[in-house]
């Protein structure tokens, strides 16, 4: 279950031309990374992003960008509110974290009682 995801925050199109085809029809789209564990859920503050094109399927990198889309990537990347960074914690380390509890404090009875 460990693994990394990159889930979509915001999508938005684009009335820019694609520099391949020369088509109306970009996509911009945010993405912010996800860890998963089996003992926690962590978002990181790490935000991604990827213009492609709907009519030839490619991605067009920044060193192709022209100046429109420029100004159009930097409206939407203030626009782009990623979740706050944070770790939540899942049932199986709750579990895990009650049963060591309970297991110390059984052994530490034991102990006073000089039982052990």
């Amino acid at each position: 279950m460990k693994g990394e995801k990159k889930i979509v925050i915001k999508k938005a199109p684009i009335k820019n031309n694609c520099p391949v085809c020369f088509n109306k029809e970009l996509e911009l789209t945010f993405y912010q990374k996800h860890t998963f564990n089996a003992f926690y859920h962590r978002t990181t503050n790490q935000v991604t992003n990827e213009i492609k094109c709907n009519k030839c399927h490619s991605t067009i990198y920044p060193v192709d960008w022209n100046s429109n889309i420029e100004r159009v990537f930097d409206y939407y990347n203030k626009l782009v509110q990623p979740d706050r960074s944070a770790v939540r914690f899942t049932l199986l380390f709750y579990g895990v974290l009650i049963v060591l509890l309970i297991l110390i404090v059984g052994l530490t009875y034991l102990y006073l009682e000089d039982m052990i």
